[in-house]
């Protein structure tokens, strides 16, 4: 059961909690976007606060594709039609566990909305990241399988893809979650969404992003139509396992 994550106040100690607590529990997925342009020094601003977050090994080898032109937004709606299609007959056709009917068809709605309109978009941010190819000596590979052991070792060639997968990730997602708590300070409204990798060859073929570099995110922004309000999470005793599972 979702409850609503209450707003900041006072900490155990008497004092203020950061405005950063009441910035993150008013972060809904906001989908219904007015059509007023940004201006590209705003939009920037989202990128900046993106690049100051965290990247693994510190190498920084993230790229950020940003899409304002009505133009190729409106190349660009077909796409997200097919993809939002997709994702609603399938993966998206039932309301998750825990969350109620009415609930989801207002959410659903807000997908619909979002697809039927894409083409007013005033901006799209697609973060992208590419790994450098490995640079691994024989004695390196012999010091890693001799302090993993051999079971370990034999189970990380199974899973490489899933393990490369993931720390791509981990080295663009926090700059990601960076740009989606400064749209929300600065009062933008901004989802992220994973739906264009159901269609990524085609994505990257109309945005010309290089065949061999990795998508993460597809992301809208814009000024909201509605208001912000607290999120509606699950309560952290039901999330948390101390010490042990």
């Amino acid at each position: 059961m979702t409850t609503e994550t209450p707003l900041a106040g006072a900490v155990a100690d008497g004092t203020a909690e950061p405005s950063l607590f009441a910035t993150m529990s008013t972060m809904r997925a906001m989908r219904r976007l007015r059509p007023d342009p940004l201006p590209d020094e705003l939009v920037d601003r989202l990128i900046q606060a993106a690049v100051w977050g965290p990247s693994g090994g510190n190498m920084q080898r993230y790229q950020y594709v940003v899409v304002t032109d009505r133009a190729v937004m409106a190349e660009l709606a077909p796409l997200w039609k097919r993809c939002v299609d997709a994702y609603l007959a399938t993966t998206g056709k039932y309301a998750p566990e825990g969350m109620d009917e009415a609930a989801y068809g207002r959410m659903v709605a807000a997908i619909e909305y979002q697809r039927d309109h894409f083409a007013d978009t005033p901006a799209l941010i697609i973060p992208c990241y590419q790994f450098p190819a490995p640079r691994i000596e024989e004695e390196g590979l012999r010091i890693y399988a001799e302090a993993l052991g051999a079971e370990a070792t034999e189970r990380m060639g199974r899973i490489q893809e899933r393990f490369s997968a993931l720390a791509e990730g981990s080295c663009v997602y926090p700059g990601v979650q960076n740009l989606l708590l400064a749209a929300r300070g600065l009062g933008l409204a901004a989802n992220i969404t994973i739906w264009h990798l159901f269609l990524e060859n085609e994505w990257k073929a109309a945005l010309g992003i290089p065949e061999d570099m990795n998508t993460f995110a597809a992301i809208p922004v814009g000024r909201p139509q509605g208001n912000f309000g607290p999120v509606r999470r699950r309560p952290v005793e039901e999330v948390v396992h101390r010490n042990r599972w």
